[in-house]
């Protein structure tokens, strides 16, 4: 079937056009995480150069036990027979859709990729609404109800996905939310795959992520890498937990069977450096805090230019997404700018103001909503000097360069506002 290019890719690339033609932008679009290579990681890089051999398909046995570590450190314990490396957990994320087969559901919204990864594997996937800001986790008694539905029209439901924390919503769901949720995929016999990329970007160290492996260990799959917390994006690596039952070692196996035909085995270097991180010596350790507080600073921040602005939005609370609502300014887009829709909106806001934003409907929702997932990662400067320099500001908002793009955001909520409605042209007499 027919895919088009990621949604967050394609705005990047427009963006990207946009400042190549020395036109003005705002890097909202991408959700990259913008920040420098710690140079330790990079000695780490380097030492595993000569790793220039096939390794086992699951990943080296010391990227494994790093990986047990972290977990075990984070309260779920983890055999590192049960662990299985990959070039990144996006395409773990698709061996896991293929090896456990049938159809997913997924939340409403969600990260764009589910939803393409569940076509391209032959699936129909149906979206369930997340509760007020318990963004990445199906509604409990919706999924029920859907997936209930699905199957009673034929529909072969075997899986759930969370995101925790979530994107696009840069929210952490309760406890209790992620706790009925299993209770519900145990009582439907489903897989739940629970996306924790995001799982150490949580700006208020007080708030706890809680992962479906504490409620339901024998039917969560868990998957996480290094492109958010340390940046490392470009090097491709993730790792996804098996649970240690009979359902996670049928899964384990196909997986394998999978990754030793798309992937053979990641690549050696990285995962050598994978290794040194995952076992989150003090100086990853400093990154990540400081990596944290920079995305929450930056991310509150652009949150109250929208706010100001007249648009709502939830308050971010990890990661560096924010999920403002323009459906207030409804009946205003239509008059003055002829927007009815979320692709209406985006469109008109890169081509008009150069701020790039993905529509909601990119994340599960109706064309007619007006919600925008909004990325600020990008907002930490275009040097490594500069990036560094926002690491290690006290207040970072208050950098020139960041300062510029904060100031420009209402600018260009202002002047959205603030145009006049287009004047109707009386018909001709006929």
């Amino acid at each position: 079937m027919s895919v088009a290019v990621s949604a967050t890719l394609a705005v990047n690339e427009a963006l990207a056009r946009r400042r190549s033609q020395g036109l003005p932008v705002l890097p909202l679009g991408f959700g990259e995480a913008g920040l420098p290579v710690h140079p330790v990681m990079r000695d780490a890089l380097s030492t595993g150069g000569d790793q220039n051999g096939y390794g086992p398909v699951a990943g080296i046995r010391e990227l494994r036990e790093a990986a047990a570590g972290y977990w075990e450190r984070r309260g779920l314990p983890t055999d590192p027979d049960l662990v299985v490396a990959g070039p990144g957990s996006k395409p773990l994320l698709y061996a896991l859709l293929l090896a456990i087969g049938g159809d997913v559901a997924i939340a409403a919204p969600s990260w764009v990729s589910y939803a393409a990864q569940s076509h391209l594997s032959g699936g129909q996937p149906p979206f369930v609404p997340t509760a007020p800001a318990q963004g990445g986790v199906p509604e409990p008694d919706a999924l029920a109800q859907a997936v209930t539905e699905a199957r009673a029209a034929g529909r072969d439901i075997r899986a759930v996905i969370t995101t925790c924390p979530d994107n696009p919503t840069g929210t952490v769901a309760s406890r209790g939310t992620v706790r009925r949720l299993t209770e519900v995929a145990q009582e439907l016999d489903l897989v739940i795959i629970s996306d924790e990329i995001y799982r150490d970007l949580v700006h208020d160290p007080t708030t706890v992520v809680h992962s479906p492996a504490e409620f339901a260990p024998e039917r969560t799959v868990i998957t996480t890498g290094l492109s958010k917390n340390l940046a490392l994006g470009g090097w491709r690596i993730g790792v996804a937990r098996l649970p240690d039952s009979d359902t996670g070692r049928h899964i384990h196996a196909a997986l394998l069977g999978i990754a030793s035909e798309i992937w053979s085995s990641p690549s050696g270097p990285v995962q050598r450096a994978a290794a040194y991180a995952f076992q989150e010596p003090a100086e990853i350790v400093d990154l990540v805090a400081r990596s944290r507080r920079l995305h929450g600073l930056v991310a509150r921040a652009v949150a109250e230019r929208f706010r100001a602005a007249g648009v709502p939005v939830i308050a971010p609370q990890a990661a560096f997404y924010l999920y403002p609502d323009f459906g207030v300014w409804r009946e205003w887009l239509g008059e003055a700018h002829g927007v009815t829709t979320g692709p209406e909106l985006t469109r008109m806001l890169l081509d008009r103001y150069g701020m790039g934003v993905l529509p909601a409907v990119e994340f599960g929702e109706s064309t007619h909503a007006l919600r925008v997932r909004v990325a600020t990662s990008l907002l930490y400067g275009e040097s490594e000097a500069q990036r560094y320099s926002a690491l290690a500001a006290e207040d970072p908002t208050a950098l020139p360069w960041i300062r510029a793009h904060l100031d420009r955001i209402s600018e260009v909520l202002d002047e959205v506002r603030q145009e006049q409605p287009a004047v109707a042209v009386p018909a001709m007499a006929s």
